[in-house]
């Protein structure tokens, strides 16, 4: 098995407590080497809507990750021509660390049940072991029902692995992780409406939103589904 690198995709607009959390879980619980923040350049699920400049948003994160030792950053995507698939964005990132890495992707419960509508999703079991978050009220058996389902017959649950196995594609986790329902929508929110983020964001990461006079009068708008993570949908 080669070198463990965790990949969690997203707009991180901005980063928040919830995002850091739920890295840091997941590399304490599959004993990862590093793990890559890899904020989107042009997320195909956005629509109409605007986000923040890439550049705002990378520098929100290395500032939120600049003291972690197993902590890093990418930005891939926006090298990447068009929108940022995640199918497109691991396969570069296995092309460029070809020797002995295993990539395990993570993602919410929310965004996990809608693969599906992701680009050439499928694929995403040949690219890298997903790292499910857990989110109440599902657990494993939603899990398994999508996976079945939409899938493959032949994933089954190891108990002792806390994960879904296949013969031929790659393991699925499933990670009972601390929930914090933070969402970058409300934290835009409070900012447009001149109230506090404290506490919902690194001291550093909030300066750098005040300084930078970021999302001021901003239209929050709604995002519901898989915010944590970047999502496919065509």
């Amino acid at each position: 098995m080669g070198q463990r690198i965790g990949i969690m995709g997203g707009t991180f607009d901005p980063v928040h407590f919830g995002h850091l959390r739920a890295a840091e879980e997941t590399v304490e619980a599959l004993e990862l080497d590093a793990l890559y923040f890899t904020p989107a350049a042009t997320p195909p699920h956005k629509g109409g809507k605007a986000i923040l400049d890439f550049d705002h948003r990378r520098r929100m994160l290395e500032l939120a990750i600049q003291d972690h030792p197993k902590f890093a950053l990418s930005d891939i995507e926006r090298k990447l021509p068009g929108k940022s698939y995640t199918v497109v964005t691991l396969r570069r990132l296995l092309q460029d660390w070809a020797n002995g890495v295993d990539l395990y992707f993570l993602l919410g419960m929310d965004a996990f049940l809608e693969l599906n509508t992701w680009w050439h999703f499928q694929e995403l079991f040949e690219l890298a072991r997903m790292c499910v978050l857990r989110r109440p009220p599902y657990d494993e058996t939603a899990i398994e029902a999508f996976l079945l389902s939409k899938v493959s017959p032949d994933y089954a649950w190891e108990p002792g692995a806390q994960a879904f196995a296949h013969p031929g594609l790659l393991p699925v986790h499933y990670l009972c992780n601390t929930h914090l329902e933070i969402s970058s929508t409300r934290i835009r929110e409070l900012v447009a409406q001149g109230r506090s983020i404290r506490y919902l964001v690194p001291q550093q990461v909030m300066r750098y939103i005040f300084q930078n006079e970021l999302y001021t009068g901003w239209n929050a708008g709604v995002e519901t589904v898989g915010e944590m993570m970047q999502h496919d949908a065509t």
